[in-house]
């Protein structure tokens, strides 16, 4: 960790007033008579009366357990809430939730950011598409298994080095899109506003480090899918079909560890201030432990939101082919072999709208897990609830807690 105020790893004493879990405590509960009720030791604190039991003491001179006091309540007091989260551990709807209320309520921010990001991805992909994708070999019919298959890996590897530009387009607008959400997300932890300026003014120092990292683990998962891949592609024939398929088979196992494992070091190194190989360890460290927490939140995440996109994309698709019947037409008569530019722009709006609305929402879970596990780990619900200024925690340090 480093030095900055408000991320580095709190552990600090609870102020006074407080019972250790970041939550002021509650004052004492009146009686009947409105003056302050005086626990004994042998009866539970204010806001956790529960009724007695077969071992609770019997009640001494002067006692009576009766119905609980007059405005206590059952469990633990509520959370501090400055903004779109409470300041304690979350479930993952309430992750979910959190990341939506951002967009909700910083909607001209968040929108400015996505929809920009989603129309430039759109026109590198329509344009890769049209002019970039190579025509797909037919397949023979009498070749064998074997045969087959590799040339359906040879057209499939024609095709990623077409959409190759696209690609580079989207993730450059992708990484950009990370950062600027991350400043946003970060200040709607605390409820504070943020305007696309001040976001893109702190974002921006931080952009090279960020592209670096995200080359680093882009290599990284590049090389185990090439050591999985390789041994059967040498060796060729039936064998080497079987043993590039559970070559593949491990190399996606090994890729989605490393992601999941690596998942939070994009928010550490934009929060935190950190360095690339820094930021790897840190988030090795937040994850360690909570490795399917995190993986089953992550996927479930994006369950949804293809569900949500798959909602959205089929009317344009369907609009799309349409008003390019001609096109269409052409494609299963064999005459054509790229969809006409209606059938790309109609279903290129389909995918700007759902972008739009699905790059916040992604970046919003990895940014909440990333509080999330600080808050479980660190304590850092209570530098937030300094930072947010709430009464009972202590001065309000000189910068915020969420970015420095």
């Amino acid at each position: 960790m480093n030095d900055t105020p408000g991320w580095t790893s709190p552990g600090s004493a609870p102020s006074d007033g407080q019972d250790g879990s970041g939550v002021p405590a509650s004052p004492a509960p009146a009686d009947a008579n409105g003056s302050a009720a005086q626990w004994s030791k042998d009866q539970p604190p204010a806001g956790q009366w529960s009724p007695p039991t077969d071992r609770t003491p019997p009640p001494g001179p002067g006692q009576n357990w009766g119905p609980p006091p007059p405005n206590v309540s059952w469990g633990r007091p509520p959370a501090a809430q400055p903004g779109v989260i409470p300041l304690r551990p979350m479930g993952m709807g309430e992750i979910l939730d959190g990341a939506v209320k951002t967009l909700r309520a910083y909607w001209r921010t968040v929108l400015a950011i996505s929809v920009t990001v989603a129309v430039i991805s759109q026109i590198g992909n329509i344009l890769a598409q049209r002019y970039l994708v190579p025509t797909t070999p037919e397949i023979h019919p009498d070749a064998t298994p074997a045969e087959q298959l590799e040339q359906t890996l040879d057209s499939l590897q024609s095709s990623f080095i077409g959409l190759g530009p696209a690609l580079l387009v989207t993730i450059m607008a992708s990484l950009v899109s990370a950062a600027l959400l991350t400043v946003v997300i970060s200040r709607a932890v605390l409820g504070r506003p943020v305007s696309l300026g001040s976001a893109w003014q702190e974002a921006r120092p931080r952009l090279l480090k960020l592209l670096g990292l995200t080359l680093l683990i882009t290599a990284g998962a590049v090389a185990v899918v090439t050591v999985g891949l390789l041994p059967g592609l040498l060796i060729g024939g039936g064998a080497g079909v079987a043993l590039t398929l559970i070559g593949s088979l491990g190399a996606l196992v090994a890729v989605v560890w490393l992601l999941i494992r690596f998942s939070l070091s994009s928010p550490a190194l934009m929060l935190e201030r950190q360095g690339v190989v820094q930021s790897l360890k840190r988030s090795a460290k937040l994850v360690r432990g909570s490795w399917w927490r995190i993986f089953g939140i992550t996927v479930l995440t994006q369950l949804l939101l293809s569900l949500f996109a798959m909602i959205i994309e089929i009317p344009f698709m369907i609009i799309g082919f349409v008003v390019d019947s001609d096109g269409f037409s052409g494609l299963l008569a064999g005459t054509s072999t790229t969809f006409g530019w209606p059938f790309l722009i109609v279903t290129g709006i389909g995918g700007v709208i759902t972008s739009a609305i699905t790059y916040p929402i992604s970046a919003g879970v990895i940014v909440l897990l990333y509080v999330d596990q600080r808050i479980r780990r660190e304590a850092l619900d209570l530098e937030l609830a300094r930072a947010a200024g709430l009464p009972g925690y202590g001065p309000t340090p000189g910068t915020d807690a969420v970015g420095g």
